[in-house]
């Protein structure tokens, strides 16, 4: 009997560690025996881990990684999630990650927790039952994520999906550094030390397969380079091309109306997105960038910039390239110009008619085709279009040219035009 006892004792356990919000569903200290507690257990747990009844009509799959301190805001947008809740035909599924130091409140929990987000009032605490917990996980990792947008399809599925990544961001690439840490991406998890680059998030793309929207909730992210590793795994990619602050996306804003209305075109809930966004820091009077832009246009767009960068070359207009380069709009780091400003500021000050046609046509298709959605607040950012790029003014980072972006044209101009100073190529003195 105490063997018997001892073995059920050991598979409930078991139990208990796999679903925790089962457990939390059932008194152990009334007389029950451990086998009926099991077999309770179990259902329990199948049942909270079963997908939903039919297929919801989108799920928005969102990868918190408040593993840093950025934590108290990871918190916020979860309870901003609850304000709207998980419908029938909209789901909301979260895995929040947390470690000690940065802000103790609604239990002081650590390690990751999984969530199909249900509807509440309470601000103050992350009310939706526990799904799964993992007590350790590397959230820096591309597999992790690709591990929980897995999960997330397997008990939310939908028929569309929208891919958030919450956290820092910087871009393609910069050499921040974290301590001795070079960062150059996203996702930063503080506990392992490890981010995600532009290639890592390329990965998980692929293992994933087609994603309907993959958003950055995080700084500088809306970059060429970036979408063009991403863009044969998606439809559109919603991000911001400067600095985000630390509030990111407003989440109740921005679900409240695919949850009125989940026959949302894929367009339509990206331009949702992006003006969800803007419009909550337009009415703190703060500045900031959110655009989104068609993935399957991005090929295009790097052949088009080739022939005009080309073009550019052979003009040889070092004084108009020095000028258009030097008063485009930058962002938080002055390497990153948006692009639709540039070709826009060199085409009008080129004398080349190459350079001219080349380069109307060129903002023609960036407007209407790549850019399908564009929202800045602030009169810093009067030239902030949609979509950022490198254009380094002094120097070039050797790292750019791993990235699949730099295959093309691009990066021959960046390193041709780096040298350029008051009109003249250095390289000719």
């Amino acid at each position: 009997m105490l063997k018997k006892l001892f073995v059920g004792i050991v598979a409930c356990a078991s139990l208990l560690g796999a679903g925790n919000a089962a457990a939390e569903k059932f008194d152990f200290d009334q007389g029950v025996s451990v086998k009926d507690i099991v077999a309770r257990v179990q259902a329990e747990t199948a049942r909270l881990a079963a997908p939903k009844a039919g297929k919801a009509s989108w799920t928005v799959m969102v990868y918190i990684n408040a593993k840093n301190n950025l934590e108290s805001y990871g918190l916020k947008d979860v309870n901003e999630m609850e304000l709207v809740g998980s419908t029938d035909k909209v789901k909301i599924a979260v895995e929040l990650g947390r470690i000690q130091g940065f802000d103790s409140s609604d239990g002081n929990w650590t390690g990751q927790r999984r969530y199909i987000i249900a509807k509440d009032k309470d601000t103050s605490k992350v009310t939706s039952p526990v799904l799964q917990e993992i007590p350790k996980a590397d959230m820096g990792s591309w597999n992790h994520l690709v591990e929980f947008a897995n999960w997330a399809r397997d008990n939310a599925p939908a028929d569309h999906y929208m891919l958030v990544v919450w956290n820092h961001g910087s871009g393609w690439n910069k050499a921040a550094r974290r301590g001795s840490v070079v960062v150059t991406g996203i996702s930063y998890d503080d506990e392992t030390g490890n981010h995600m680059t532009t290639q890592d998030l390329g990965q998980a793309l692929a293992a994933l397969g087609k994603i309907d929207i993959y958003a950055s909730d995080a700084c500088l992210m809306q970059m060429a380079e970036v979408g063009y590793q991403i863009k044969d795994h998606v439809d559109y990619i919603v991000q911001s091309e400067e600095t985000e602050p630390g509030d990111g996306y407003t989440y109740d804003t921005m679900l409240a109306p695919l949850a009125a209305k989940p026959a949302m075109s894929s367009a339509e809930l990206a331009k949702v997105a992006v003006d969800a966004y803007t419009a909550h820091y337009t009415s703190l009077g703060q500045g900031a960038t959110q655009s989104a832009v068609k993935a399957s246009a991005l090929g295009r767009l790097l052949a088009m910039l080739g022939e005009w960068t080309e073009a550019v070359i052979a003009a040889n207009e070092t004084a108009a390239v020095k000028a258009a380069r030097n008063q485009t709009q930058d962002f938080y780091y002055t390497d990153n110009k948006d692009l639709l400003h540039f070709v826009k500021l060199l085409t009008a000050g080129s004398k080349n008619e190459a350079v001219k046609s080349k380069g109307a046509e060129l903002e023609r298709f960036l407007a209407n085709e790549v850019i399908t959605a564009n929202a800045a607040t602030g009169s810093n950012y009067q030239n902030a279009l949609g979509l950022a790029i490198y254009l380094p003014s002094y120097g070039y980072d050797s790292d750019y040219d791993a990235l699949a972006w730099a295959k093309g044209g691009w990066a021959k101009f960046v390193k041709w035009q780096k040298d350029i100073r008051d009109g003249q190529d250095v390289a000719q003195k």
